[in-house]
Protein backbone atom coordinates (compact mmCIF):
# COMPACT_ATOMS: atom_id res chain seq x y z
CA UNK A 1 0.00 0.00 0.00
CA UNK A 2 1.15 3.56 -0.58
CA UNK A 3 0.77 6.94 1.04
CA UNK A 4 1.08 9.48 -1.73
CA UNK A 5 1.78 12.88 -0.18
CA UNK A 6 1.65 15.80 -2.53
CA UNK A 7 2.96 19.24 -1.68
CA UNK A 8 2.03 22.31 -3.66
CA UNK A 9 4.99 23.99 -5.36
CA UNK A 10 2.93 26.88 -6.76
CA UNK A 11 0.34 29.29 -5.34
CA UNK A 12 -3.07 27.77 -4.56
CA UNK A 13 -4.58 29.81 -7.42
CA UNK A 14 -2.40 27.89 -9.91
CA UNK A 15 -3.43 24.62 -8.24
CA UNK A 16 -7.11 25.58 -8.55
CA UNK A 17 -6.63 26.11 -12.30
CA UNK A 18 -5.79 22.37 -12.59
CA UNK A 19 -8.38 21.08 -10.08
CA UNK A 20 -10.98 19.80 -12.57
CA UNK A 21 -8.35 17.76 -14.43
CA UNK A 22 -6.91 16.48 -11.13
CA UNK A 23 -10.35 15.36 -9.94
CA UNK A 24 -10.97 13.53 -13.23
CA UNK A 25 -7.56 11.82 -12.81
CA UNK A 26 -8.51 10.84 -9.23
CA UNK A 27 -11.89 9.50 -10.39
CA UNK A 28 -10.24 7.28 -12.98
CA UNK A 29 -7.96 5.68 -10.39
CA UNK A 30 -10.83 5.23 -7.93
CA UNK A 31 -12.81 3.50 -10.69
CA UNK A 32 -9.80 1.23 -11.34
CA UNK A 33 -9.75 0.27 -7.65
CA UNK A 34 -6.29 1.72 -7.02
CA UNK A 35 -7.15 4.78 -4.91
CA UNK A 36 -8.76 4.12 -1.52
CA UNK A 37 -8.99 7.60 0.05
CA UNK A 38 -7.80 11.11 -0.72
CA UNK A 39 -8.11 14.68 0.46
CA UNK A 40 -6.50 18.01 1.27
CA UNK A 41 -3.91 18.43 3.99
CA UNK A 42 -4.57 20.88 6.81
CA UNK A 43 -3.23 23.50 6.40
CA UNK A 44 -3.95 23.43 2.67
CA UNK A 45 -0.45 23.01 1.29
CA UNK A 46 -1.07 19.74 -0.56
CA UNK A 47 -2.93 16.47 -0.21
CA UNK A 48 -2.80 12.78 0.65
CA UNK A 49 -3.86 9.74 -1.39
CA UNK A 50 -3.98 6.16 -0.08
CA UNK A 51 -3.46 3.65 -2.86
CA UNK A 52 -2.93 -0.07 -3.26
CA UNK A 53 -2.94 -3.06 -5.53
CA UNK A 54 -0.11 -1.92 -7.80
CA UNK A 55 3.68 -1.96 -7.77
CA UNK A 56 5.99 0.88 -6.75
CA UNK A 57 6.81 1.50 -10.40
CA UNK A 58 3.15 1.68 -11.33
CA UNK A 59 2.33 4.11 -8.51
CA UNK A 60 5.24 6.34 -9.54
CA UNK A 61 3.93 6.36 -13.13
CA UNK A 62 0.43 7.20 -11.88
CA UNK A 63 1.80 10.10 -9.80
CA UNK A 64 3.77 11.40 -12.79
CA UNK A 65 0.53 11.53 -14.81
CA UNK A 66 -1.32 13.66 -12.24
CA UNK A 67 -2.33 16.91 -13.98
CA UNK A 68 -0.88 18.76 -10.97
CA UNK A 69 2.54 17.25 -11.76
CA UNK A 70 2.18 17.86 -15.50
CA UNK A 71 1.38 21.53 -14.74
CA UNK A 72 4.31 21.67 -12.28
CA UNK A 73 2.17 22.80 -9.33
CA UNK A 74 3.00 19.93 -6.93
CA UNK A 75 5.62 17.35 -6.01
CA UNK A 76 5.00 13.84 -4.66
CA UNK A 77 6.55 11.95 -1.78
CA UNK A 78 5.54 8.29 -1.96
CA UNK A 79 5.82 6.01 1.08
CA UNK A 80 5.20 2.29 0.74
CA UNK A 81 4.00 0.27 3.73
CA UNK A 82 2.57 -3.15 4.45
CA UNK A 83 -1.02 -2.80 5.69
CA UNK A 84 -1.11 -5.76 8.06
CA UNK A 85 -4.05 -4.41 10.06
CA UNK A 86 -7.04 -2.54 8.62
CA UNK A 87 -10.64 -1.69 9.36
CA UNK A 88 -13.21 -4.18 8.13
CA UNK A 89 -13.98 -1.82 5.24
CA UNK A 90 -10.37 -2.10 4.03
CA UNK A 91 -9.93 -5.83 4.63
CA UNK A 92 -9.56 -6.47 0.89
CA UNK A 93 -6.28 -4.52 0.86
CA UNK A 94 -4.84 -6.09 4.02
CA UNK A 95 -1.39 -7.58 3.40
CA UNK A 96 0.67 -10.37 4.92
CA UNK A 97 4.38 -9.62 5.04
CA UNK A 98 6.81 -12.23 3.79
CA UNK A 99 8.51 -13.74 6.81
Amino acid sequence: MFVMELTYTAPVEAVEDEMDAHIAWLDGHYAAGIFLASGRKVPRDGGIILAGGVSRGEIEKIAAEDPFVVADVCAYRITEFIATKTSADLSTVRENPAV
